[in-house]
């Protein structure tokens, strides 16, 4: 009887951390980033989920545009703001 205890207790937390994927859609395209500009920083209003309604920046690798839908692993960390406005691949 004791062992079924902490296993309770284990099941209990794991199910409270893990949400489902929140879908949010792209509202706008902020800009380049990463070293070689192969990462998009855009604008997203999550849709579902317990940060509804949020809009926060994301960055996303590979080919997007506005009104995608993303599917966010979470919606508690945004995304630093770009601080150069550099294209992809120049430096000045």
């Amino acid at each position: 009887m004791a062992d079924q205890k902490p296993q309770q207790q284990k099941k209990e937390r794991m199910s409270l951390s893990s949400d489902q994927p929140a879908p949010a859609i792209v509202e706008s395209i902020v800009g380049r980033t990463g070293f070689r500009g192969e990462v998009t920083q855009v604008k997203v209003k999550v849709l579902e989920g317990k940060n509804r309604g949020r809009s926060m920046r994301r960055n996303v690798k590979g080919p997007v545009r506005i009104k995608d839908t993303l599917m966010l692993r979470e919606t508690e960390i945004e995304a630093r703001k770009i601080r150069s406005k550099v294209t992809k691949g120049t430096y000045t």
